[in-house]
């Protein structure tokens, strides 16, 4: 663990104190060493808690709990100009690109700041990887009574199902976790499981309400293995959203792709819209995401911690660094 100086603020900055760290798959897998768009060395923590201690930010007083939209864009490209900046071509993502929030003290563009609206530090260190789930729901333009099957039972997948719940969706969830499956079943009210290692997916899928397939599959595994099978689950006129990201190839037949006229897309980051949609859901009570928080350390337990959060048989589901 390095000493580092306080950072000085600058005009367009704000001085903030960071309180939680969320850590994800992201970090877990650049720690790893096999995360895309990475480069080392790096600071992590993008999922983050903080309190405002100076800066030009227009509302924001000393001491106020807040966090921050993580995805620093350039303003200027195509994407940005097109009310995109989440997929910015010239992104930076705090953490992931630049050094990131495991500091005691950071300095962020002064415009990245989010009011907590009243969330503890807790709630506010889940914003950002529930409106990862916020996001992908939207662009799935889901809709009140339409079948979806998520797969990943992890952090991001339990976001997923929350706002696929929230949207009036009937939610599968697919996980090859007997362990995952079962606590989201008792935390999070999901009802419909699969786990393709011991059942027959396809089967199970037309066993839920109708005998239709999903007309949403949504990937939040990151797996090669899950992300190419995921094809194989989708209805004739169906959307596929990819939010799990990794590093090889993907693949799948062409003529059940074309026969089907599916939709594939990826869904990338958040926006400003979708933190404030996320804040709204929790501070009204419609989510509850903070039975996902399974673990906590201090930061000076990180180093000597931050290997154990991969092992399974820990059962992690989220842990929370608390500064």
């Amino acid at each position: 663990m390095a000493e580092r100086k306080i950072p000085t603020p600058m005009p367009g900055f704000s001085l903030l104190r960071i309180r939680r760290i969320g850590i994800c798959g992201t970090d877990l897998h650049a720690f790893a060493g096999n995360q895309p768009f990475f480069s080392y060395p790096r600071v992590l923590g993008h999922e983050l808690a903080a309190e405002f201690v100076e800066g030009d930010a227009p509302g924001f007083v000393a001491g106020e709990q807040l966090t921050i939209l993580p995805y620093f864009h350039c303003g200027a490209c195509l994407a940005c100009r097109n009310g995109k900046p989440n997929c910015c071509s010239a992104i930076n993502v705090f953490g992931v690109h630049i050094d990131g929030g495991m500091s005691e003290y950071v300095l962020v563009p002064s415009t990245a700041l989010v009011k907590s609206q009243g969330l503890t530090l807790d709630q506010l260190a889940l914003v950002e990887p529930l409106a990862i789930g916020a996001h992908a729901v939207s662009r799935a333009d889901v809709k009140p009574g339409e079948k979806v099957l998520v797969i990943g039972a992890g952090p991001i997948g339990i976001g997923l199902v929350q706002f696929t719940q929230l949207a009036g969706a009937d939610v599968i969830l697919m996980d090859t976790n007997d362990d995952r499956l079962a606590f989201c079943q008792s935390h999070f009210k999901v009802s419909q499981l699969i786990n393709p290692t011991c059942q027959d997916a396809v089967e199970m899928l037309k066993s839920f309400g109708s005998t239709d397939m999903p007309t949403v599959v949504i990937d939040a595994t990151g797996n090669l293995q899950a992300i190419n099978k995921g094809f194989g689950f989708l209805s004739h006129g169906g959307r596929y959203i990819l939010v799990g990201l990794q590093l090889g190839e993907i693949s799948f037949s062409h003529p059940e792709f074309h026969k089907r006229e599916a939709t594939l897309m990826s869904s990338r980051n958040a926006t400003m819209a979708d933190f404030n949609h996320v804040i709204s859901a929790m501070t009204s009570g419609s989510i509850d995401p903070l039975p996902m928080i399974t673990h906590q350390m201090l930061f000076d337990d990180v180093v000597q911690g931050f290997n154990q959060l991969s092992d399974p048989s820990n059962k992690v589901v989220k842990a929370m660094v608390g500064c």
